[in-house]
């Protein structure tokens, strides 16, 4: 018998994340066409800066579907009007390949000269966007076509967790990549003067990392163990909450201490262009799963 008040606190969340998710999609993508409906024709790398663009607010238009069926699934879920299982998987099934859609089309964002000058936007802007246009549609597609009734309670969570872990992985390539292109703009002054700095750069590129490195490792246990319905969701949570309060911690000190050591591509790629800022509110998601507690039947 599941804990009823643990359950309540896990749809509350879900709930709260998918409000972000969607709310925060909403808005960037509407945002997104209104500032580039009218293109700057005198930039010389118009050409890129529109096909990328469009790529991207296709790709938006795409997740913000995705986050829109989320919120619907979350909505029923808060109000005990609980989906049967095969409107359920159809949801999470749509939910999925929506945001493989939108991951594939960041491919029209990679600068085909940067890889033949190598410098820092190869690294902030090539390497990130060819990596998680490539490999997170591939993991989706292979989850989507796994979250069918006969194997959702077995591959699909194997190949739930296989992408859950390929998120973090791409996050931490992303943030650690710009973090790196921006010490090669400003120079290691920028990290050895400014301690906050320096701890940012550490959080993402080594606190990232082991989080990434956690759940490869209990992504790896568990399918080495095949144990599917024995799944440890406290430990899913943990890694949730981790993953979240990354972004949290980033955000809260840009709020208290601004740009530190003078605005860079850091804080232009995180706090500028970042679409995935809606993660602020992930902790909401996997805090619940902490206490998440099952009672044997009586």
């Amino acid at each position: 018998m599941v804990n009823l008040k643990s359950v309540f606190t896990v749809r509350t969340g879900l709930f709260i994340l998918a409000l972000a998710w969607f709310s925060f999609t909403f808005y960037e993508l509407t945002n997104g066409v209104m500032h580039n409906a009218h293109p700057d024709f005198t930039n010389p790398e118009w050409t890129w800066v529109v096909v990328s663009d469009l790529g991207g607010a296709i790709g938006l238009a795409f997740r913000t579907v995705g986050s829109f069926i989320a919120l619907i699934a979350s909505i029923f879920y808060l109000v005990k009007r609980d989906l049967t299982s095969p409107e359920a998987l159809l949801m999470v099934r749509l939910v999925v390949i929506m945001e493989a859609s939108y991951w594939l089309s960041l491919i029209p964002s990679i600068i085909p000269q940067a890889w033949t000058q190598f410098g820092p936007m190869t690294i902030e802007n090539n390497i990130p966007c060819t990596v998680e246009a490539i490999l997170l549609p591939i993991v989706l597609v292979i989850l989507f076509f796994q979250l069918s009734p006969k194997r959702a309670s077995t591959q699909g969570i194997k190949w739930g967790l296989i992408a859950g872990t390929a998120y973090i992985f791409v996050f931490w390539l992303n943030n650690a990549c710009n973090w790196i292109a921006a010490v090669m703009i400003k120079g290691v002054d920028y990290l050895t003067l400014y301690p906050a700095n320096l701890f940012s750069f550490l959080l993402t590129t080594v606190g990232l990392l082991a989080v990434t490195a956690f759940s490869a490792y209990f992504t790896a246990g568990v399918i080495r163990k095949a144990d599917y319905q024995g799944l440890n969701l406290k430990t899913v949570g943990l890694i949730i909450t981790m993953f979240g309060l990354y972004f949290d911690i980033i955000y809260v000190m840009y709020l208290f201490l601004g740009a530190v050591g003078g605005w860079g591509d850091w804080y232009a790629w995180f706090f500028g262009h970042n679409m995935d800022l809606w993660l602020l509110a992930l902790p909401m998601a996997g805090i619940p799963f902490l206490f998440y507690q099952k009672t044997p039947e009586p």
